[in-house]
């Protein structure tokens, strides 16, 4: 009998713990996931970047001879940002620019003799294509000496300088990075049901981690495509007025003001 009665309060004990638990479908206050929180109250987490920035590449093989700026500076759009040692190049462009007038001159000369049948066509057509090569000859020197200087694409700050002054450069070898800190966006990622409500030009708060500052933003442009994986989208923010103490680079916490469709 004591054996039954173990038993039976054992089982009632488990079909109590089964319908406090059983029937549970959230957590409480303490207990809810922080990811869970986050979502429920309109709280995302992004990053700053730079809307324009570049990684600059040598596109001939010299000595550099400058290198103006170092990291962190700022730069005008069209400075020289780097200047390799260009003797080399204009001195091949001033070759090509002599045998282009060489070819030209047997080209017109041959278009006189033409008049007079004292050249057949065929050598009128041949001086006419080596004419060409050589303008063609010209433009391959001058590409190569516009190579030798690097100016700046737009206005900006060094990010990294990746070669220094009297080193020697190979085309595609990396120069400099480069970024526009004039055009600094937030890029977020919501999960795809905020599609719901979110709208261009939704306005919301970002508080930056570094600076502990907040910030008046809005929805610049929402993702072409939701992520199946994750069901996450891309949205990209700007600020309302450009802060003078972010970074790109630096990361916080969106609030949006509104969940409401």
């Amino acid at each position: 009998m004591r054996h039954h009665w173990r038993t039976s309060a054992l089982f009632g004990l488990l079909l109590v713990a089964m319908v406090v638990v059983g029937p549970q479908t959230g957590w409480s206050k303490g207990e809810r996931p922080s990811h869970v929180m986050r979502l429920e109250n309109g709280v995302m987490r992004g990053v700053v970047k730079a809307a324009t920035q570049a990684v600059l590449y040598a596109q001939i093989q010299g000595r550099v001879s400058q290198v103006p700026f170092k990291e962190g500076q700022r730069f005008e759009k069209g400075s020289t940002l780097v200047q390799i040692d260009c003797d080399k190049y204009r001195a091949e462009l001033a070759v090509a620019v002599a045998e282009h007038e060489a070819k030209d001159k047997t080209f017109q000369n041959n278009k006189e003799l033409t008049k007079l049948q004292a050249v057949s066509t065929l050598d009128l057509e041949i001086s006419e294509a080596e004419a060409k090569k050589a303008y063609a000859a010209i433009r391959i020197a001058e590409i190569s000496v516009q190579g030798c200087h690097i100016a700046a694409p737009f206005s900006g700050r060094v990010v990294g300088v990746m070669v220094n002054e009297h080193e020697h450069v190979f085309p595609n070898d990396k120069l400099l990075s480069l970024l526009d800190d004039t055009s600094l966006e937030i890029e977020l990622v919501l999960p795809s049901s905020s599609l719901a409500w979110l709208k261009r030009k939704s306005p919301f708060i970002f508080a930056v981690d570094e600076t502990h500052h907040e910030y008046a933003a809005k929805v610049k442009e929402i993702g072409a495509n939701v992520d199946s994986a994750s069901q996450t989208i891309k949205v990209i923010g700007i600020f309302g007025k450009l802060p003078v103490d972010v970074l790109a680079g630096m990361s916080g916490t969106a609030q949006f003001a509104s969940r409401q469709p």
